[in-house]
């Protein structure tokens, strides 16, 4: 094998790392398709500054003390504040400061179990294979490429995710800013995308286990490893992508709030607010590799999931400390018979 080839293999897997560094936000409120198309957007710019860095590289090569090529992991402060949701998820916050920085840890696997039992009381209606989940949300558009947070206006969205067994091409539709796209597979999914934790069907969802340890080792063995993650960061990401799944079965959902109350490091907040400023209640985690602490909110009263919220826990290039990093609100849910089709009011 060539040097090149060596190369070129060090670059395609630091750049798979780099990938790796933008997970889903926690919280379902834009298609995965979407999430996609703001994680493969960041990557080609990734691969431009790259590409230049290296053509600098080259035109120094006979000087060997600065010859060395530039390394796309000095991009990874701007990708770690994806996580957050700032530019895979696109939804940013309005103005002021962060939420306290300090957390509840000593009330919050009651409150946990107060959810989980609300949850399991639930009288939610399962969900056809035939049929789609509606949800309406919205959010504010964050911008990090040109090195700050741009933080656009607030925009509605609406989604229609569908049901169908087995894996699929088509995943459903999303509406926003007056154009209506269809929702692809994920990337890499050329046979389809299949029920699972980034097309969590309603049949699928159903078949979790509800014990919350058991519950939870499971969700360890089908999150992708990473060296160097936090790895109980990732399990609370990965839950946090199904907690803000509007139409979980009451089992599943009941198990889920118990094994989120084992998850070391997550904490009960106060002033939880989501994008629309209703104030609930937070089940917060701080990842200490971006500097982001990812906040669920929950309605005061019934326990609902209402949305969403981030801020950064530290001074960075993009912000300062207790500054918001994304947020949402979920508007409206409902099930419905086909795609496009708003329900009834």
């Amino acid at each position: 094998m060539t040097g090149t080839d060596n190369g070129r293999e060090a670059y395609a897997a630091e750049r798979a790392e780099l990938a790796r560094l933008l997970p889903p936000a926690p919280g379902t409120d834009l298609p995965p398709g979407r999430h996609e198309h703001h994680r493969e957007r960041l990557m080609n710019l990734i691969d431009d500054d790259t590409a230049r860095a290296r053509d600098r590289a080259r035109e120094r090569a006979d000087r060997p003390d600065r010859s060395r090529l530039l390394r796309p992991s000095f991009l990874a402060p701007a990708t770690a504040l994806a996580v957050a949701g700032a530019l895979v998820l696109g939804y940013a916050a309005q103005n002021g400061g962060g939420p306290a920085d300090t957390g509840d840890t000593r009330s919050v696997s009651q409150v946990l179990l107060r959810m989980s039992d609300a949850a399991g009381r639930s009288d939610a209606l399962p969900i056809r294979d035939d049929q789609f989940l509606y949800t309406r949300g919205t959010g504010r558009d964050v911008d990090l490429t040109s090195g700050k947070a741009v933080i656009g206006p607030l925009e509605e969205s609406e989604s229609w995710f569908s049901q169908k067994p087995g894996p699929q091409k088509r995943l459903g539709l999303i509406r926003q800013g007056g154009h209506t796209l269809p929702i692809n597979a994920e990337l890499g999914d050329s046979e389809g995308t299949r029920p699972g934790l980034n097309r969590p069907t309603y049949r699928w969802l159903a078949t979790l286990p509800t014990d919350p340890r058991q519950l939870l080792d499971y969700f360890d063995e089908i999150t992708p490893k990473f060296e160097g993650e936090d790895r109980d960061q990732a399990l609370f990401e990965a839950i946090g992508g199904l907690v803000g799944h509007a139409l979980l079965p009451p089992d599943t959902a009941a198990g889920l709030f118990e094994a989120v109350a084992l998850i070391p490091g997550v904490t009960r907040t106060p002033d939880a607010v989501d994008a629309l400023g209703r104030k609930g209640v937070g089940i917060a985690r701080d990842d200490e590799r971006s500097g982001v602490r990812t906040e669920w909110v929950f309605d005061p009263e019934d326990l609902s999931y209402l949305g969403w919220s981030s801020h950064l826990t530290r001074d960075t290039e993009y912000g300062k400390k207790g500054d918001f990093m994304g947020d949402s609100a979920v508007i409206e849910t409902a099930v419905v018979d086909k795609a496009g089709v708003k329900p009834q009011s």
